[in-house]
């Protein structure tokens, strides 16, 4: 799960990493008044849940009170287009002000989850900002990894390689040190998945603060998290995937027009690349999972529906501890509900198979048994 950057701010003031001192704003009418309250330069930055925010006009740095009215009232209510977002944009809905810092020297510092190596590996550069992604293509040799074994914890020896690496002047070792110890309890504590400062800066004063702030967290554990759960804001999520995740199934919508609804993480991802063999594009990724009840069938069905892109539905079931004909009694409960006038091409092989077929059979409804994949692929292609 990912939290906007003024909440991972917080968690880096209870993990004592330093931030410059900032206030939200969701409404135009509280600008002006929060304006007052603050020194220029003031930075006004867009919580969304996108990089790029930058490049995209959604950060500005005011010298005047005039110019942070001016950039809030632009950038609050705005349709924020990242490279992350895709054209369509997100809307800003809420707003940082910030008050600016003397920049120094800025750098780039994060961690995440290393699956190649079974632990979890630190990318630092001196070269932060927004530009980060430019840095890594085409000067990877002033990009620093450093892999810590979660077992065993961040070693002295490799703080040290970070701040050498970087070439940290003797003024700031001590303060840098303590914010990457900082930093990697935070991620151990929280779970997380990522964590990233761009750019985290060094002051004329000589002190570092983080400037930016990304963290997003193993959604897996948020049990252990209420206080991260709490922060959840469904308003940047898509309205089917935020439904979906209500009934507790795994949906993903897509560009395609072909839905599909199967039930396996495995058997999903071997759907998908058989719909695009057969020449279309899937609407989405849908697993109902193992232990799907009729009615969680029925909420999966209702979800691909509800797709205006969709002009036809796949379902590939392996019945085992989802039986067959509980995934035909779902379906054809929610087609008859719902007014099903889309063609919709079954495949199921499993427990109590025969049964599924006849219910399907049964129903009155246009609902194609495929006897194969073979055969559900040239189904498909013919939608």
């Amino acid at each position: 799960m990912k939290i906007q950057e003024y909440q991972a701010k917080q968690l880096f003031l209870q993990s004592g990493i330093p931030v410059p001192t900032g206030q939200t704003c969701t409404t135009k009418e509280d600008i002006s008044p929060l304006l007052a309250k603050m020194k220029m330069p003031v930075a006004v930055k867009a919580q969304i849940l996108a990089g790029g925010r930058g490049k995209g006009g959604g950060v500005v740095l005011a010298k005047t009170t005039a110019a942070a009215q001016e950039a809030a009232e632009n950038i609050l209510g705005m349709q924020l287009v990242t490279k992350q977002t895709g054209a369509e944009g997100t809307e800003v809905k809420t707003i940082l002000f910030e008050q600016g810092v003397d920049i120094a020297k800025e750098l780039y510092l994060s961690m995440l989850v290393d699956r190649e190596h079974a632990g979890i590996v630190i990318i630092a550069s001196r070269d932060g900002g927004m530009n980060i992604e430019t840095v890594a293509e085409e000067t990877p040799e002033r990009i620093i990894t450093v892999h810590v074994n979660p077992l065993l914890g961040l070693q002295g020896y490799q703080i040290r390689e970070l701040i050498f690496g970087l070439g940290i002047e003797p003024a700031v070792v001590k303060s840098f040190g303590g914010i990457v110890r900082k930093l990697f309890s935070l991620f151990m504590q929280y779970d997380c998945s990522l964590v990233e400062i761009n750019p985290l800066v060094i002051t004329s004063d000589e002190e570092i603060i983080a400037l930016d702030a990304k963290v997003d967290i193993d959604s897996n554990s948020l049990f252990r998290h209420p206080d991260i759960l709490a922060m959840h804001d469904s308003s940047e999520e898509d309205e089917l995937e935020a439904a979906a995740a209500s009934h507790g199934l795994n949906y993903i919508r897509l560009d395609g027009t072909i839905g599909s609804m199967v039930n396996g993480a495995g058997l999903a991802m071997a759907t998908m690349d058989l719909i695009k063999q057969a020449g279309v594009e899937p609407a989405n990724f849908l697993d109902v999972g193992g232990g799907a009840s009729a009615e969680m069938v029925e909420k999966g069905f209702r979800i691909i529906l509800s797709d205006s892109n969709v002009r036809g539905i796949f379902i590939n079931i392996f019945g085992g501890i989802l039986r067959c004909d509980i995934l035909a009694e779902g379906v054809v409960t929610a087609a008859k509900k719902v007014g099903l006038s889309l063609p919709v091409i079954v495949r199921m092989e499993g427990t109590n198979v025969e049964e599924g077929r006849r219910i399907l059979a049964d129903s009155g409804l246009t609902l194609t048994n495929a006897t194969d994949l073979s055969h559900a692929a040239e189904l498909l292609a013919a939608i």
